[in-house]
């Protein structure tokens, strides 16, 4: 649908996870720097924008002869970017913070319980979106896929903002 045919498909998965290594690094350097709360915000919002991108385009797309959704060349383009800086911002922010702000905000008597229990979470909202995705591109599109993935990173914003507590310079014993 982007434009790009199965000959680059493996150029497109290389840059992707070269990308997100690169955005690990990113945040490993500022996660002490300038706290946690401030890269979810950041990564937050960087992805509602990155994925609004996506819907737009998604939505906006025509059809080829086959009536398949089709971009033209310079949408492709924009659309593998900003799936790429969707990457940046997830890699920088949600995918290695989530992990150290949970290791941080339990207290000793509960950490062991309450980090299996995070984690058997995050596990079972992976699978949800795995098995759901098929179901939603089939019903609503990319577009409407996209859609509502920007509008669940736009709510982690807000969830940020309003739940979060900056772990940065606590000791373990505070939380």
């Amino acid at each position: 649908a982007a434009g790009f045919d199965e000959s680059q498909s493996l150029f497109i998965n290389v840059l992707g996870g070269a990308t997100n290594v690169v955005s690990t690094f990113i945040a490993i350097a500022l996660i002490d720097n300038i706290g946690r709360k401030p890269l979810l915000i950041i990564g937050s919002s960087g992805m509602a924008v990155m994925l609004a991108t996506l819907t737009w385009l998604f939505s906006t797309a025509g059809l080829d002869e086959a009536g398949k959704l089709a971009l033209t060349e310079g949408m492709g383009t924009l659309a593998l970017v900003a799936a790429n800086l969707y990457i940046v911002f997830f890699g920088m922010s949600w995918g290695p913070v989530v992990w150290v702000l949970l290791g941080e905000m339990f207290n000793n008597r509960i950490r062991g319980a309450a980090l299996a229990l995070a984690a058997s979470a995050q596990w079972l909202a992976n699978f949800v979106v795995t098995m759901t995705f098929p179901i939603l591109l089939t019903q609503t599109g990319l577009g409407g896929a996209y859609g509502l993935y920007a509008s669940s990173a736009l709510i982690s914003l807000f969830f940020v903002l309003r739940y979060v507590k900056e772990t940065r310079g606590r000791r373990l014993e505070e939380m």
